[in-house]
Parts: structure tokens; C-alpha cells; sequence
């Protein structure tokens, strides 16, 4: 989802999106985040759509963490 799809999912208007996540949705936020600098800081990508590759496949990377967590 997009930021502004899930402040439509938790029913926000103007508070912070962030500042209503649970710890477990931080914490993913926050792996997508970093995984997405680290493999940028490897990769070295050029331009928007090699930037936007590198942010869809570290989404993925917290997608599979929550997955996970919802198994249990």
C-alpha cells in the first residue's frame, strides 16, 4: 500500500501515519527502509527506475518478514 492508502486503512486524516503504526509495523517500515540504503549503497543505482527496483525488492524483503510473523 501507499502511504496515503494506508492512512485510508487506519482511518487517519491528518495525525502521523508513524506515530499510529504498532511496533511490529515500525519495525518492518524500518526494514524495508534500511535494506533498501544498504543495497543501494552496494548497487549503486542510476536514476528513478533503477532506484524504484531496488525499493520494490526491499519491500519485498519486509513483505516476507511479516508474512512470517503472521504464521506464528
Amino acid at each position: 500500500m501507499t502511504a496515503k492508502e494506508y492512512k485510508q486503512y487506519k482511518g487517519l486524516r491528518k495525525e502521523s501515519l508513524r506515530d499510529n503504526m504498532s511496533e511490529v509495523e515500525v519495525v518492518l517500515t524500518n526494514l524495508g527502509e534500511i535494506a533498501t540504503r544498504e543495497i543501494a549503497n552496494v548497487q549503486k543505482p542510476y536514476g528513478l527506475e533503477q532506484n524504484k527496483k531496488i525499493a520494490v525488492l526491499d519491500g519485498h524483503t519486509a513483505k516476507v518478514a511479516r508474512e512470517d510473523l503472521e504464521k506464528i
